[in-house]
This record gives structure tokens, sequence and C-alpha cells, in this order.
């Protein structure tokens, strides 16, 4: 290869690849235009030139808005990882010798996560990297995912019924399933309470669609039964709150009870498994030395285990 030639590909692939990357995350040329503080002409031009360089077709293009072709979709599976490691290389180089010293991690979680099960690593986090800057996405389990798949987000963290293809869920800790009534209520005052015993009373739940919801659903309809509900309200702390006023009994995850509320609760691990929790990726993610401390500090056995974020073969 001559020197010209070499200069070249030193010099414009990764700009090209870096351009046709931030396309592919925007589905638009000019928004990833913006993301990359480029003219939107530039991208264009970066793209095109990737596209002649390799010969193919990279993205279908409908007005405004582009989708990546089957060949597209293999690059940018390829390329992302090697543009974020480029993008990563001094931070990564850094952390190799100890010095996470600066950067940013983005975590998305749903409230529940975010109150009972975060606080205790986000706090030992800041104490070991305090350079790190530390952004917390409270979000829904679907906007999480878009939050990953959109690169916007390192890594989530929360339960996960059904996992993607493109996503990598590592469960690490579990939790019951818990029945919560006021405590004069009529279920309070049996020795055992089962799934056709709940049917008759009003449960006040979290929005319909919300994991738990579907969780429920499902474990109720497997005993052939069906359940009512007389509320819905966003948040374990303002169900449980409604519960103790008496507009209802609920069955929440363990691990948002203390102890201390002035309600009964009841286990409920005979007729409904328990939640699963735990550090959600996108597959073929680049992790940032930040996130693998994350990771590593939260769930040592995400890595102990060969878990990888690569394509599967």
């Amino acid at each position: 290869m001559s020197v010209t030639r070499q200069q070249y590909y030193k010099q414009n692939r990764l700009k090209q690849l870096r351009a046709f990357c931030a396309a592919a995350r925007a589905g638009s040329v000019s928004q990833a235009a913006e993301t990359l503080f480029l003219s939107q002409p530039t991208v264009s031009l970066q793209i095109q030139a990737l596209e002649r360089d390799m010969n193919v077709v990279l993205f279908e293009r409908r007005g405004p808005r582009i989708t990546l072709t089957p060949e597209g979709v293999v690059l940018h599976q390829i390329a992302q990882p090697l543009v974020d490691g480029i993008e990563g290389l001094e931070e990564s180089f850094n952390a190799h010798f100890g010095r996470l010293e600066t950067g940013e991690l983005n975590i998305a979680a749903g409230e529940s996560t975010t109150l009972y099960i975060l606080p205790e690593y986000i706090k030992r986090f800041a104490a070991t990297y305090p350079g790190i800057k530390i952004k917390l996405h409270n979000v829904t389990g679907r906007d999480g995912m878009a939050m990953l798949r959109a690169d916007e987000a390192d890594l989530a963290v929360g339960s996960m019924l059904e996992v993607p293809d493109d996503i990598v869920y590592h469960p690490s800790m579990s939790y019951s399933a818990t029945l919560i009534t006021p405590p004069d209520h009529a279920l309070a005052r049996k020795k055992e309470v089962t799934l056709a015993d709940i049917c008759p009373h009003g449960l006040i739940l979290p929005p319909r669609h919300l994991a738990t919801w579907r969780f429920l659903e499902l474990v109720f309809s497997q005993s052939g039964l069906s359940f009512k509900v007389s509320l819905e309200a966003g948040g374990w702390e303002i169900i449980k709150k409604y519960v103790a006023l008496g507009m209802g009994i609920s069955i929440v995850t363990g691990v948002c009870l203390t102890g201390e509320e002035p309600l009964v609760a009841i286990p409920m691990d005979d007729y409904i498994p328990k939640r699963s929790y735990g550090v959600v990726v996108r597959r073929g993610k680049f992790l940032s030395p930040q996130a693998q401390a994350f990771i590593d500090m939260m769930d040592p056995d995400f890595f102990r285990e060969g878990f990888s974020v690569k394509e599967p073969a």
C-alpha cells in the first residue's frame, strides 16, 4: 500500500465511520451532523465516500429519514465498537494503569431501581471515582431500551421479563413478590394467602404499560385466575401510601419494603416467582472504562462468567 493510501485511511476512514455510525443511530443525516458538530453536506459526503470505497449501499433513503440496508446493519455492528474504542482510547489507556479520573457514566433505570437498588452502588462508585460525572436517567423499561440502542446510556439496571436479541441482561439479585395490606384487612389475618384469595379484592398497581402488570397477568392466568384493579398509581412509595390508607391491597417487589411501613407484608413465594434485577447493556456496545468499573462493582460475575457484549457467532 502506498504512503498516500496509508495516509488516506488514517486521516479519512475514521471520519467516514464516525459519520456513518452517527447517522445509523440517529436515522437522519441532519441529526448526525448536529451530534458531530459538522455541516450536513460534510456528513453526507463522508458517507458517500465510504459507500464508494466499499462498493456498497449502506442506507435506504426516503426523504429526510434513512434506514440501514442489510449491508449497513453488518457494517454498523462492526464499526460502532471500533469508533467507540478509538474515541475512548485515552480513558481506556489511563484505566489500564488504574487512572480513572475523568469521564461520564450514564445509567438508565426505573424509579424503583433508582430508589432501592442503586443508591449503595452509586455512593460507593462516587467515593471511589470522584472525578467521574454520574448521570442517572429515571425512565421506563421501554425508554431505557431506547437509550441503550441510541447509545445515550452506557448501561441500564432493572428487571427484564423478555430479553431481545440485541440486548445482554445479567440478573444478579432477586426479590420476593409480597402482598401488602392494611393491618385491619381481612387477608392480614389469614395464615396463608393464595392467588384465589386475592382475586375478590381490588389491587393497587403501577400503570398497565409497565412490566409489573404484565408479570402478574401471566402469573394469575397460568392458574386460571384474573385480578381486578381498584387504582393505578406510579411508584411503589405511592402505592404503599394508598394501601396504608385502605384504598386497596397490592403485590409489590420486596426490595421496596423497609419493615417500618404501617402495613402487613405477606411473601408470595409459593405462588409468584421472584423478580430478578441486574445489569442491561446493548450487545456489541463498547463499554467505557467507567462503565466497566461500575458493572464490576455492582456485579463482579458479569465479567467473571465470561459475559460478552459482542455479537453472537
